[in-house]
């Protein structure tokens, strides 16, 4: 007889366990089926490592520049290893953690491939055999992977992704960065802080091109500051992995084709959803486009009883977006068994913040001031540099900014961009005032701590009313 549950989520990532949880919060009998390792690709392979390997690379930074602080620190260098140990370290104590929630909630955990062969049955084929489950509802959480280039595959030897870039055999010497979305630009600074000669190839005519433009020219002059080449406007054409090294044929904005040598390439040009031999051809669940499975509001397919949350549905494609799924979609397969207790709503991506951890870190919510003005909003924007704030000089960190978005009209936050220290741990604040409906009236009369950089936020709300003090 197959195992019988209320919800099954295939998949343990960021949206996959998180909506386990809530689903057995909410007293539902759940089970979690993962190919892998618990906590998916970001906890794994993805936003965590890639942090601790940052912070590496964050360190290594200051202690080249100690004598800006009165200090000294020579013959500094780096033990890759080392580094990759760390890493490796921190994820594999928050598989552990993950582990432990499964079992705090009694979760069951299947450890295998899982495929849909009914509405309400899924096949898991692992340690255990081949073995069919039943729900009255499935979540699909099974994530997305690296895009590779058609002409040069990952090999992991020369040619690599994100994963490769992570556990690399060997320090590269000359590093050539396909793509400078946060993937691209966060292993850049990686490697760069590392001391590897980096360069950064990108098709659009700036770098991480959804931010907002004043970002993109801030961060390409910041990066070029730290020794990076950064090609924008620029094309990438055949690409020759060899023994010792790659020949990748390059053609710069407005120039001729020309033929560089590299030690090793990372490939970051995009994401491809896992939706394949998971059974949504037999139940004609609908792709969109992009061949990500094509979902409401809160997470329900066009085949009842089958939902999808995360990297394999519409974008924005981050963790705290997919987590946020995951509750949502939680909730409303509660209220459809008869828990009246609960109220969903549907995802605002409009609030979703994104954040991006080079030198100087990236953080933005909402729209840009062109996205804005596209929308047919008249604006008033504000910007305060980092040079105009105390805590900012006191740190050493004085390069950076924060931008303001608000409708001339009503006042309302349409959104916030910036750049320089810390801002992943600021958005939040703009985040919070997006989601309550806030006007430049709240954030003007917030009080902000001194010395704070997140004074910033406030001087940039108020330079957008022309009441800026500090600058």
């Amino acid at each position: 007889m197959a195992d019988s549950y209320d919800v099954i989520v295939l998949g343990s990532g960021p949206g996959g366990y998180v909506s386990a949880i809530r689903c057995a919060q909410l007293g539902l009998k759940t089970a979690i089926v993962e190919r892998e390792r618990l906590g998916g690709i970001c906890l794994n392979w993805g936003c965590i490592p890639t942090k601790a390997l940052l912070r590496s690379g964050e360190v290594m930074h200051q202690m080249k520049h100690a004598k800006d602080y009165g200090l000294a620190a020579e013959n500094i260098t780096a033990d890759l290893d080392a580094v990759v140990k760390r890493s490796r370290g921190v994820a594999d104590q928050l598989n552990r953690g993950v582990t432990g929630l499964m079992k705090k909630n009694k979760i069951t955990v299947h450890m295998g491939t899982g495929k849909l062969t009914a509405p309400g049955k899924l096949e898991v084929t692992g340690e255990k055999g081949t073995e069919t489950l039943e729900a009255k509802h499935i979540i699909i959480a099974v994530g997305a992977r690296a895009r590779d280039l058609p002409k040069a595959k990952a090999d992991g030897e020369r040619i690599w992704t994100y994963r490769h870039a992570m556990t690399p055999k060997e320090m590269p010497s000359k590093l050539l960065v396909i793509g400078s979305g946060a993937i691209g630009i966060e292993f850049a600074t990686f490697y760069n802080d590392m001391g590897v000669d980096v360069t950064v190839v990108e098709m659009m005519d700036r770098v991480v091109p959804v931010e907002d433009a004043d970002v993109s020219a801030f961060l390409e002059k910041a990066l070029k500051k730290q020794g990076m080449k950064i090609m924008t406007g620029a094309k990438t054409g055949d690409i020759q992995a060899g023994k010792d090294g790659v020949k990748v044929k390059i053609t710069p904005k407005g120039g001729s084709e020309e033929e560089v040598e590299f030690s090793h390439v990372i490939v970051a040009i995009g994401i491809v959803p896992n939706v394949e031999n998971i059974g949504l051809e037999d139940l004609n669940i609908e792709p969109d486009k992009r061949f990500h499975i094509k979902v409401d509001g809160y997470g329900r397919t066009n085949v009842p009883g089958v939902w999808a949350i995360g990297d394999c549905v519409e974008g924005p494609w981050l963790a705290h977006k997919a987590s946020h799924e995951g509750v949502t979609t939680a909730e409303a397969i509660a209220q459809e068994l008869g828990n009246k207790d609960v109220h969903p709503h549907p995802l605002n991506r409009g609030n979703i913040p994104g954040c991006t951890y080079c030198h100087p870190q990236i953080a933005s919510v909402g729209l840009t001031e062109a996205k804005a003005k596209e929308a047919g909003y008249e604006l008033k924007v504000g910007m305060f540099p980092f040079i105009g704030n105390g805590k900012a000089i006191a740190l050493g960190e004085p390069e950076g900014f924060v931008k303001t978005v608000f409708d001339a009209k009503t006042g309302e936050l349409l959104g916030a961009h910036m750049i320089g220290a810390e801002v992943t741990e600021m958005i939040q604040g703009y985040v919070v005032g997006k989601t309550l409906e806030t006007t430049e009236a709240e954030l003007m009369n917030t009080v902000f701590p001194h010395p704070t950089i997140s004074e910033t936020m406030h001087e940039a709300t108020l330079a957008a009313y022309g009441r800026a003090i500090h600058i």
